[in-house]
């Protein structure tokens, strides 16, 4: 009979070995992918640490223009999920999703449960909504919690954890919104008319009662011609719109035109897609919007009681 020794020092370094692997498994992560910048922060928020972050597409991209790269499939192949808008702004991503035909691939539809706006502009099609629904208060928390709950059933384990993280996400934004209304106060708003260079803002002006009256743009990033930058003129000029709301991060040239012929009141609000994927980038930018939008209504309710 064979007696094999097995000395103490062996036993101890196979233990060891035994406790790394298990514990190198054990933290591994999901890699979670995202399209555009809102859904970076809208995850991060959700998953803290404990799910890796993998934008599909480098930040500084255009995603109304965006055509499809060899990169981005690379990319979708190192994760087990990828939260979408699907709604009509991140339409490349789905392309490079059903080019990659994977059946493992979860596939978040951050917007499955937001109550959508129909969409406006000048070359808008039957039936199109509003993507934008990043914009709104509301419709961030709806996204949120539904991010949390698909994230949770694929990490069972951690489930209360992403769902703690999005009420208290939730929480932040419906301070936000009590905070501005705190200061809006008993402004009297209701005759505010406004129009927007973008069909961007609709979720969140609805919120404090304000309607669209006009899109200029035709298409995102599209200058509208000359005949129909002169009959947006006109429109302004016989609508009695008080405010033009333009977008922070694009060149409007045409704006200057309009407040010239119209003498119209113009506010930038951000359209939460430029600029590098950041954590605190919805929160930051959502309060800034909010700081816009309350010295915007100040304005229109001063004028209109004087």
């Amino acid at each position: 009979m064979k007696i094999v020794n097995i000395s103490l020092k062996g036993l101890l370094s196979a233990a060891l070995m035994l406790a790394v692997s298990a514990q190198g498994y054990a933290a591994e992560k999901m890699n979670i992918g995202i399209t555009l910048q809102p859904y970076y922060s809208y995850v991060k928020a959700v998953v803290g640490d404990k799910a890796s972050i993998i934008p599909l597409v480098d930040a500084g991209f255009n995603p109304h223009n965006y055509q499809p790269q060899p990169n981005d499939l690379r990319r979708l192949k190192q994760m087990d999920a990828i939260v979408v808008n699907g709604i009509g702004h991140d339409d490349f991503a789905l392309k490079v999703i059903a080019a990659a035909n994977r059946k493992d691939l979860v596939v978040i539809e951050a917007n499955k449960d937001v109550p959508l706006l129909p969409a406006m502009g000048q070359s808008v099609g039957d039936g199109a909504v509003n993507p934008h629904t990043f914009v709104g208060l509301s419709t961030t928390i709806q996204k949120v919690y539904t991010i949390a709950n698909e994230i949770s059933k694929l990490d069972p384990e951690n489930a209360r954890f992403y769902r703690a993280n999005a009420r208290k996400y939730s929480i932040a934004f419906r301070k936000f919104k009590h905070e501005a209304m705190v200061q809006l106060g008993d402004l009297n708003t209701s005759g505010m008319v406004v129009a927007t260079t973008h069909n961007a803002y609709g979720y969140l002006l609805q919120e404090f009662g304000v309607d669209v009256a006009a899109v200029i743009e035709p298409a995102h990033g599209v200058e509208p011609s000359a005949s129909q930058l002169q009959e947006t003129i006109e429109k302004i000029r016989h609508s009695g719109i008080d405010v033009l709301f333009y977008e922070l991060n694009m060149p409007n040239r045409y704006v200057d035109t309009i407040e010239k012929a119209t003498g119209v009141q113009l506010y930038r609000f951000s359209h939460m897609t430029h600029g590098p994927y950041e954590a605190g980038k919805v929160e930051k930018e959502m309060k800034e919007n909010l700081d816009t939008l309350i010295e915007a209504m100040q304005f229109v309710a001063t004028r209109k009681a004087s």
